[in-house]
């Protein structure tokens, strides 16, 4: 109940611009003491709707209405420091552990996902040419391998050809011979640290430094640089170089087939019908040579290369492969998508490349920032300590618990975390509770919780440093109190009186109906001539009942059960029940989704007012809700009577301008 009511309270924080300053000050509401100006009321009535941009379409008499609630809101929150709420204890002991929880999460989702999705987004609007030149590192030691490369670096600034060093040193055998080009790439592809030294190198240029990845060092170079095309749709016309099935085909008759058909489509002829006449691929060549979209690096090199870039509608000139010879059309392309509708796909990609390291960097920045330091020979003397103990309740009475329970394991911010807590944690973490108490479950529970209680910790900062967090968690705050006060003068207060839940029903009884309702029979058939068969016997005396029983297909079962009594426009069946007259008659052969049906009427109800006992349950529930809103109206009349608001409705004029 806390939670829905939370959610109806609680919403996104939506900051209001554009507002002048003698505007923005205009006082639109007055209680006790208290004012509430046009920028408040802006804010919140953003908010509440959804957006600023909503909001200035919004009529003055929509303004008015949501003015008289918000003072209304305003009261009660005044009301709530009245009594003190905000120093109860057991709202306080909420409130911080929401702020523990949401805060975690909080601070991963803006400071470690959305800041590098939105990077890796923005990086992969563009492709790269890159070039590289690997040293290995584990034929060599890494001082040789790092030297080495160092030595060919020195070369290629003193005038040495990237191309060729590549050619004659690199350990990389797919791109040696072609000069180290490892062709387009783009952000979320290959190596994280790869990636990032190409976007930060300029096209044309070698970085000066080596770069270190688990494969050795590598030189690189950047050969080209421009705007990412998704995937491109085309078409192509291929001639084989060779082809057993054509008489004396050699290299220069292809050739020549190849510019006879490429001008024949230069000069209009229906580029698929070309394919289908000549091209020489059977994959395609049925499909008027249609290839579907494709992304960079899944055709070869000489395809790619010319089919990206045509525009579309273009005819690409003759192009050699180690297929043959290739016209391309390219007849559509995609666009790079927004950010929203492409978020989930880099996401992924970043869980999958980048998350890893860049969240072991986010949490070592914790580490200094928190003041962090770990007892690292308590937790060896833990693991050199395990004897045959289980992260579960056995634990507290183990030798383990006695020796070490107290020990600090680390320190954040002053702040001591002992052995105790981390075996507590390592109990109910999914992926050791139950487990065996050895070293590898000891420091996969221990590291993470040491990640939460940094985590835990820095969220504690945030409602200084991060003003969304703050008013996020301001929300929540005011939606406790009015949680607690709803409580208070409404929930609590509700008596249900049985004499006048009766007395509501006998006054509103007409709003206690059963719709109209029937119960029938069915006899199906898969075909229409099987029905018509059984239609007959029925026509001829047979009894219903018995040719339901006997009948030869029995693969459907009725829908709804026999003898249910279902409401009259429960599906196609039941209506046509209800439209029978007599008990005892059945309707003609109906067409419905599995096959052909007869329905005979049992039971027909019309429409009636439900008894008492019937209804009970709804009753109460409309009595409970009348109880609610009065209780609710008496709250609201106290605290008028208390506060005395002055609404200035006039000022609605004035919003949002």
């Amino acid at each position: 109940m806390l939670k829905s009511f939370l959610l109806t309270t609680i919403t996104s924080i939506i900051i209001v611009t554009g507002c002048s300053p003698k505007q923005s000050e205009i006082v639109v509401a007055e209680f006790g003491d208290y004012e509430i100006k046009m920028k408040e009321f802006e804010k919140a009535y953003s908010k509440n709707v959804g957006g600023i941009e909503k909001a200035i379409n919004d009529s003055v008499e929509d303004y008015k209405n949501f003015l008289d609630l918000y003072v209304n809101f305003k009261m009660k929150l005044r009301d709530a420091m009245v009594r003190d709420l905000p120093d109860d204890p057991q709202i306080l002991d909420e409130i911080s552990e929401y702020e523990e929880t949401i805060g975690s999460s909080y601070l991963l989702e803006k400071q470690l996902y959305e800041k590098n999705i939105r990077d890796l987004y923005e990086k992969r609007k563009e492709e790269l040419r890159v070039s590289h030149l690997l040293i290995r590192n584990d034929t060599l030691t890494d001082e040789a391998a790092k030297a080495k490369a160092l030595e060919i670096l020195e070369r290629i600034k003193n005038g040495s050809s990237f191309e060729d060093e590549a050619k004659k040193h690199s350990d990389d055998k797919f791109s040696r011979n072609r000069g180290g080009d490892i062709f387009y790439i783009t952000a979320g592809m290959i190596l994280p640290e790869f990636e990032e030294m190409a976007y930060n190198t300029e096209v044309g240029e070698v970085n000066p430094t080596p770069l270190k990845t688990k494969y050795g060092y590598h030189l690189l170079k950047v050969t080209d640089r421009k705007e990412r095309v998704p995937k491109i749709k085309a078409s192509h016309i291929l001639i084989r170089k060779e082809n057993p099935e054509v008489e004396a085909r050699t290299k220069e008759s292809a050739l020549e087939l190849a510019e006879e058909i490429l001008q024949k489509a230069k000069a209009g002829e229906e580029f698929a019908e070309l394919a289908k006449e000549y091209s020489e691929d059977p994959g395609t060549k049925n499909r008027g040579g249609d290839l579907g979209f494709f992304k960079r690096r899944q055709m070869v090199i000489p395809f790619d290369l010319a089919a990206f870039k045509l525009d579309v509608g273009e005819i690409s000139d003759i192009v050699e492969s180690e297929f043959g010879y290739h016209i391309i059309k390219v007849t559509d392309k995609e666009e790079y998508p927004d950010y929203e509708s492409e978020k989930k796909a880099i996401r992924d990609i970043f869980e999958n490349t980048r998350k890893k390291d860049i969240y072991a960097e986010f949490l070592n920045k914790l580490e200094t920032e928190l003041n962090y330091s770990a007892n690292e020979n308590v937790l060896d003397n833990i693991i050199s300590s395990v004897n045959g103990v289980s992260f579960d309740t056995s634990y507290w009475s183990s030798d383990l618990h006695k020796e070490f329970g107290q020990s600090p394991l680390f320190e954040i911010e002053n702040q001591n975390f002992i052995a105790d807590s981390l075996f507590s944690f390592g109990i109910n973490y999914e992926q050791t509770a139950g487990k065996k108490i050895n070293e590898n479950t000891i420091k996969n529970a221990y590291n993470k919780f040491r990640e939460n209680k940094l985590l835990s910790a820095k969220a504690k900062h945030l409602i200084n440093e991060d003003q969304e967090f703050a008013s996020l968690m301001e929300e929540y705050r005011n939606g406790i109190y009015i949680f607690r006060l709803q409580e208070d003068e409404v929930w609590n207060k509700l008596d249900i009186d049985t004499n006048e839940v009766y007395k509501l029903y006998q006054e509103t009884k007409e709003n206690y109906r059963w719709p109209d309702r029937v119960r029938f029979g069915e006899l199906f058939m898969k075909t229409e001539n099987a029905l018509k068969v059984m239609q007959q016997k029925l026509n001829d005396g047979a009894d219903f009942d018995s040719l339901v029983a006997k009948r030869g297909d029995k693969s459907k079962l009725p829908d709804p059960p026999k003898d249910k009594i279902v409401n009259a426009d429960y599906n196609l069946l039941a209506k046509a029940a209800f439209g029978l007259d007599n008990v005892g008659d059945y309707t003609r052969i109906i067409k419905n989704n599995d096959g052909w049906s007869i329905v005979k009427l049992l039971e027909k109800l019309p429409s009636s007012i439900k008894t008492f006992d019937e209804c009970r349950a709804e009753v109460i529930s409309d009595y409970q809700d009348l109880e609610s809103a009065r209780l609710e109206k008496e709250y609201i009349e106290r605290l008028k009577n208390r506060y005395e608001p002055e609404v200035y409705y006039e000022e609605m004029e004035y919003a949002f301008k």
